[in-house]
Protein backbone atom coordinates (compact mmCIF):
# COMPACT_ATOMS: atom_id res chain seq x y z
CA UNK A 1 0.00 0.00 0.00
CA UNK A 2 1.39 3.43 -0.69
CA UNK A 3 0.61 5.96 2.37
CA UNK A 4 0.88 9.34 0.52
CA UNK A 5 2.59 11.35 3.99
CA UNK A 6 4.12 14.50 3.27
CA UNK A 7 7.16 15.71 5.41
CA UNK A 8 7.81 18.73 6.58
CA UNK A 9 11.74 19.28 6.75
CA UNK A 10 11.29 23.00 8.02
CA UNK A 11 8.92 22.47 10.73
CA UNK A 12 10.13 22.52 14.27
CA UNK A 13 7.86 19.59 14.99
CA UNK A 14 9.84 15.77 14.68
CA UNK A 15 9.43 13.65 11.52
CA UNK A 16 8.21 11.12 13.54
CA UNK A 17 4.78 13.06 15.34
CA UNK A 18 4.13 14.45 11.54
CA UNK A 19 3.92 11.05 10.41
CA UNK A 20 1.90 10.17 13.35
CA UNK A 21 -0.67 12.28 13.46
CA UNK A 22 -1.27 12.30 9.48
CA UNK A 23 -1.93 8.65 10.04
CA UNK A 24 -3.86 9.28 12.70
CA UNK A 25 -5.71 11.73 11.26
CA UNK A 26 -6.27 9.44 8.04
CA UNK A 27 -7.71 6.62 10.63
CA UNK A 28 -9.80 9.22 12.33
CA UNK A 29 -11.33 10.36 9.31
CA UNK A 30 -12.25 7.06 7.93
CA UNK A 31 -9.75 6.96 5.28
CA UNK A 32 -7.89 4.26 6.50
CA UNK A 33 -9.98 1.51 7.62
CA UNK A 34 -10.06 -1.74 10.21
CA UNK A 35 -7.39 -4.10 9.10
CA UNK A 36 -5.88 -1.71 6.53
CA UNK A 37 -2.47 -2.82 6.32
CA UNK A 38 0.27 -0.05 6.58
CA UNK A 39 3.17 0.48 4.58
CA UNK A 40 6.60 -1.68 6.25
CA UNK A 41 8.54 0.29 8.41
CA UNK A 42 11.75 0.20 5.52
CA UNK A 43 8.92 0.80 2.71
CA UNK A 44 7.91 3.97 4.17
CA UNK A 45 11.39 5.13 5.05
CA UNK A 46 12.78 4.33 1.70
CA UNK A 47 9.41 6.29 0.08
CA UNK A 48 10.15 9.24 2.69
CA UNK A 49 13.87 9.10 2.24
CA UNK A 50 14.43 9.02 6.25
CA UNK A 51 15.32 6.79 8.36
CA UNK A 52 13.38 3.55 9.43
CA UNK A 53 13.88 4.85 13.06
CA UNK A 54 12.16 7.00 12.61
CA UNK A 55 8.95 5.72 10.86
CA UNK A 56 9.28 2.79 13.56
CA UNK A 57 9.24 5.41 16.28
CA UNK A 58 5.92 6.57 14.58
CA UNK A 59 4.52 3.09 14.01
CA UNK A 60 5.37 2.24 18.29
CA UNK A 61 3.42 5.69 19.08
CA UNK A 62 0.72 4.59 17.10
CA UNK A 63 0.54 1.41 18.52
CA UNK A 64 0.61 2.45 22.06
CA UNK A 65 -2.06 4.84 21.71
CA UNK A 66 -3.85 2.04 20.16
CA UNK A 67 -4.60 2.79 16.62
CA UNK A 68 -2.88 0.35 14.94
CA UNK A 69 -1.60 -3.21 16.07
CA UNK A 70 1.67 -4.75 14.50
CA UNK A 71 1.72 -8.66 14.12
CA UNK A 72 5.83 -9.73 13.80
CA UNK A 73 6.40 -10.88 10.84
CA UNK A 74 3.01 -9.84 9.02
CA UNK A 75 3.15 -6.16 9.68
CA UNK A 76 1.34 -3.64 10.83
CA UNK A 77 -2.65 -3.04 10.68
CA UNK A 78 -5.38 -0.34 11.29
CA UNK A 79 -7.18 -1.61 14.90
CA UNK A 80 -10.36 -2.28 15.70
CA UNK A 81 -11.24 1.28 16.37
CA UNK A 82 -13.78 2.56 18.25
CA UNK A 83 -14.22 5.90 16.40
CA UNK A 84 -16.03 7.62 18.94
CA UNK A 85 -13.83 6.53 21.62
CA UNK A 86 -11.25 7.57 19.90
CA UNK A 87 -12.48 11.21 18.97
CA UNK A 88 -13.44 11.19 23.39
CA UNK A 89 -9.41 10.43 23.76
CA UNK A 90 -8.09 13.63 21.20
CA UNK A 91 -10.71 15.85 22.29
CA UNK A 92 -8.82 15.22 25.92
CA UNK A 93 -5.72 16.27 24.45
CA UNK A 94 -7.12 19.50 23.47
CA UNK A 95 -8.71 19.84 26.64
CA UNK A 96 -5.37 19.49 28.72
CA UNK A 97 -3.44 22.20 25.94
CA UNK A 98 -6.14 24.60 26.90
CA UNK A 99 -5.62 23.95 30.27
CA UNK A 100 -2.54 24.52 30.52
CA UNK A 101 -2.14 27.50 28.13
CA UNK A 102 -4.58 29.18 30.75
CA UNK A 103 -2.36 27.95 33.52
CA UNK A 104 0.23 30.11 31.64
CA UNK A 105 -1.56 32.87 30.60
CA UNK A 106 -3.08 33.42 34.63
CA UNK A 107 0.88 32.93 35.24
CA UNK A 108 1.49 36.05 32.88
CA UNK A 109 -1.42 38.01 34.89
CA UNK A 110 -3.71 37.46 31.99
CA UNK A 111 -7.24 37.89 33.23
CA UNK A 112 -10.36 35.66 31.78
CA UNK A 113 -11.61 38.12 29.40
CA UNK A 114 -7.84 38.26 28.12
CA UNK A 115 -7.98 34.89 28.17
CA UNK A 116 -11.38 34.83 25.95
CA UNK A 117 -10.10 37.86 23.63
CA UNK A 118 -6.59 35.94 22.55
CA UNK A 119 -8.76 32.92 21.93
CA UNK A 120 -11.11 34.37 19.78
CA UNK A 121 -8.27 36.04 17.52
CA UNK A 122 -6.74 32.73 17.39
CA UNK A 123 -10.03 31.03 16.45
CA UNK A 124 -10.46 33.96 13.54
CA UNK A 125 -6.59 33.25 11.93
CA UNK A 126 -7.12 29.81 11.77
Amino acid sequence: MKLAIIINNSSMQPIYEQILDQIKARILQGELQENDTLPSVRSLAKDLKISALTVKKAYDALEQEGFIITVHGKGSFVACTNQGLMQEELKKDVEADLELAIQKGRSCGMSNQDLTDLFHLILEES
